[in-house]
């Protein structure tokens, strides 16, 4: 199948819709030679062959009337009918006028495939195209669409390979719009009909202008009741666990431990005026299972349930087409809207979603900018209860510092790396209810693949942490890093402890910042610097398994220069 596509049909059906659906990201568009009309061009991948896509200028007909059409007809006769696929789109609710140019390329000896464009407006419109009918009458593949959504683009690639030309003598201008009527009146049949409120509300939900808003409020919406809902379970079920049930336990291992020495260090922690405090203590039974169960659980419990909730409505998808042409710009797709998300409940299966991006390229800028502009949940819960006494500059100002980096940091990555990226097909579902028990069943396993990947890690992390602590082996760090700590972030040397710790768990290493009595300003710059700097080691781990050891070193490679910079700047320049 070495072949070039055309894409051929008349203005403003959709051609340029179907073109970025086809196509990958990087495409060329350049003026035909002596004009100042332009084409664009592209590649799909099918299976391991690239093909050449080529979008061609509007057209209404072979015999050309204007300058563009010139160009088309000229860009279209260049390449000889058994070199070339002409993808023919068409405007499913004007069928009668789109057909002359149809009719027109099968005459030609064209290999033909008919696609049937904007399909669900038809549907709204009250029009019933009879498809087989019409594949049978024009003896070509025709394939209804909606590009808008990505419905039936991966059936129009599918069927690429049955385009053959067909024996069809020519005639005149009248003999055709005859061909056409009758095509019609078997084909096309008309009922009026409204638009139901869940039609209604898909359609909002993909226009630029109505579904940017939608989306502003769906986000919104949902981060609230995941902070509501995380509170709410915080409150009323893991707080009174440990502080009514645990605690004593704890304190009762505390006195047959005497209070000091290396178990009870390691085990319970350092006593804070006398008593345990969860968060700042750093011992194996106090703050690890604290941080992780009564700090984290509940806001991942909440986040998974509302993003499930919005997959399953299937609005996730949505989504993901409405965002398209700005994460275009960074070098990925829609769909990478998902792993993005994904990874604001935990980085790892963010990172490990971005599997449904087909290019090495995708893979590496998505899994970059998840790991430095994505805060995790238990990083999230964090943030919010060290900075939350404060004003909301605070702990806003790192969600916007973080998300300006993600986007300045896509367009760097987009224009220095290499690569193919080919177009991701994306289908979009209708609305529907999710089956409450299906929604469980996906919040468990969500839930249960955090606890396993996390809980130990945790323990781990504290474990090791406690035993540096302990033995006093971080004042080697300390002391070559001090100079750096001090004199581009403005924070005590103190600090370098917990931003080590970060490479072992973000949100106990935010904990541990807790008891150094910092500044407003040095809280913000050392949550931000954790938040970009390395991702913890779990997730390092997943990145170095899933993009491999070069990959994995670049991505450090500028974890480590990006989070310098930006913190630098953060105090010198925005918070002087």
């Amino acid at each position: 199948m070495n072949k070039k596509i055309f894409l051929i049909g008349n203005p403003n059906v959709g051609k340029s819709v179907v073109f970025s659906r086809l196509t990958g990201i990087e495409v060329i568009t350049s003026n035909y030679p002596g004009t100042t009309v332009e084409f664009t061009k592209g590649y799909l991948k099918i299976d391991e062959e690239k093909l050449e896509v080529i979008d061609l200028p509007g057209t209404y007909s072979l015999e050309p009337t204007s300058k563009a059409e010139e160009v088309a007809v000229s860009l279209l006769k260049e390449c000889p009918p058994d070199k070339s696929i002409v993808i023919n789109i068409i405007d499913a609710t004007n069928l009668e006028r789109n057909l002359f140019l149809t009719l027109q390329l099968i005459e030609d000896g064209y290999a033909v495939i008919v696609c049937l464009n904007m399909c669900d407006d038809a549907i709204h419109r009250g029009i019933h195209i009879d498809i087989s009918a019409l594949e049978k009458l024009l003896n070509v593949p025709v394939i209804p669409t909606c590009a808008v959504t990505g419905f039936g683009i991966r059936y129009l690639i599918k069927r690429l390979k049955e385009a053959k030309p067909v024996l069809k003598n020519k005639v005149n201008h009248y003999q055709r719009w005859q061909e056409i009527g009758r095509i019609i009146e078997t084909v096309q049949h008309l009922k009026h009909r409204h638009h139901t409120l869940r039609e209604i509300l898909e359609d909002v939900s993909v226009r630029p202008l109505s579904g940017l808003i939608m989306a502003t409020i769906v986000i919104y919406i949902s981060f609230k009741v995941v902070r509501f809902l995380g509170e709410l379970l915080i409150e009323k079920i893991f707080d009174p666990l440990f502080f009514n049930f645990y605690q004593p336990l704890l304190e009762k291992i505390s006195l047959a431990l005497g209070q000091k020495g290396f178990w009870h260090h390691l085990l319970i922690g350092e006593l804070i005026e006398g008593k345990i405090d969860f968060r700042q203590s750093l011992g194996v039974l106090t703050t690890a299972p604290y941080i992780e169960f009564a700090m984290v659980l509940p806001y991942l419990v909440s986040f998974y349930l509302i993003l499930s909730i919005l997959e399953d409505i299937g609005y996730l998808p949505r989504l993901a087409m409405l965002l398209d042409n700005l994460l275009h710009r960074l070098g990925l797709h829609g769909f990478a809207i998902i792993p993005v998300l994904l990874g604001f409940g935990c980085n790892v299966p963010g990172i490990l979603a971005t599997r449904v991006l087909e290019s090495k390229r995708e893979r590496l800028i998505a899994t970059t900018l998840i790991s430095i502009g994505v805060s995790c949940v238990p990083l999230q819960a964090m943030i919010f209860g060290l900075l939350g006494s404060f004003s909301g500059f605070y702990t806003g100002g790192v969600y916007l510092v973080l998300f300006s980096v993600l986007v300045i940091l896509g367009l760097i990555l987009n224009r220095i790396l290499k690569g193919f990226s080919p177009e991701l097909i994306l289908e979009i579902p209708p609305y529907r209810l999710p089956p409450f028990l299906l929604l469980m069943k996906k919040l468990f396993f969500r839930i249960k693949g955090f606890l396993f990947e996390a809980a130990p890690i945790v323990l781990l992390g504290v474990f090791m942490v406690n035993i540096l602590l302990y033995f006093n082996l971080f004042e080697i760090l300390i002391d070559i890093f001090a100079p750096v700590i001090k004199g581009l972030f403005g924070l005590p040397k103190e600090a370098i402890i917990p931003l080590a710790i970060g490479f072992l768990r973000k949100d106990v290493a935010v904990g541990m910042l807790m008891p150094l009595g910092l500044s407003p300003k040095q809280l913000f710059i050392a949550a931000t610097l954790l938040a970009m700097s390395f991702p913890c080691i779990a997730s390092f781990l997943i990145i170095f398994k899933e993009l491999g050891l070069r990959d994995l070193l670049k991505a450090t490679l500028i974890m480590l220069l990006t989070s310098t910079i930006v913190g630098t700047i953060v105090n010198f320049v925005i918070l002087r």
